[in-house]
């Protein structure tokens, strides 16, 4: 159980950690297009080389499309609920970043729990991974919350919230590894990998598009690069 609450912190402190760059200085919105650019590479790399090859190992394809399809259709409503709560902030991206960063985490963490309990370790690589796409998301949607109005304590207080939820469900999973099958683990990778594919195109892309401009894709591909790198690493 120590080691789930340990590396369930690892995951999860960027979270938070991107948050607080974000309150200590102001990014310049063609700087924080680039972060949003990077990280949205990231993760990617992440869906298509962690989650959905976990996904397919532990399962098959049956319960992995079925957990991509209810994962984006619980962003998608999320995130309109969100947006309606947020039409007088004038579209702040910085909500649905959030939303999608809690429906991928919870998830995403929950199978490293369930993973620590039946045996299979951590590879630092794919610690190193979700640092690489959480703290840019983080910062993105902390950045965009503030220029929205929201005060400095609300922003730590809800990345703070994600951060501790994300790492209650690493400890979740271990604690439930004995009772859910591998066909839950892999819904589970899915509907990560859904939540995160919605996100990536309404949200993060189009606002990392709109600050960055001609850079964003180049950020993109340096992001995933990396991300995919890791993600073959021992």
């Amino acid at each position: 159980m120590i080691e789930a609450v340990l590396w369930g912190a690892v995951a999860a402190v960027p979270l938070f950690v991107g948050a607080v760059l974000a309150l200590l200085r102001t990014w310049p919105p063609k700087w924080l297009g680039i972060v949003l650019g990077f990280g949205a590479g990231a993760l990617m790399a992440s869906i298509a080389f962690e989650l959905w090859e976990e996904g397919l190992q532990l399962a098959g394809p049956i319960p992995l499309v079925a957990g991509v399809a209810v994962g984006a259709l619980c962003y998608y409503a999320a995130d309109r609920i969100v947006e309606r709560r947020a039409s007088a902030t004038q579209g702040s991206a910085g909500g649905p970043l959030a939303v999608g960063a809690l429906l991928d985490g919870i998830p995403e963490q929950l199978v490293l729990g369930i993973g620590l309990a039946t045996g299979e370790g951590v590879s630092v690589a794919l610690i190193i991974a979700i640092v690489v796409s959480n703290l840019p998301e983080s910062i993105g949607s902390a950045a965009d919350l503030l220029d929205s109005g929201m005060k400095r304590s609300r922003v730590l207080s809800l990345w703070g919230g994600v951060a501790v939820v994300c790492a209650l469900a690493t400890i979740a999973g271990y604690a439930l590894a004995d009772a859910v099958s591998a066909e839950f683990s892999a819904g589970a990778s899915g509907f990560a990998a859904g939540a995160l594919l919605v996100m990536l195109v309404d949200s993060m892309v189009p606002d990392a598009q709109s600050k960055a401009k001609e850079l964003t894709g180049l950020a993109t591909v340096l992001g995933f690069a990396l991300a995919a790198g890791l993600s073959f690493v021992a």
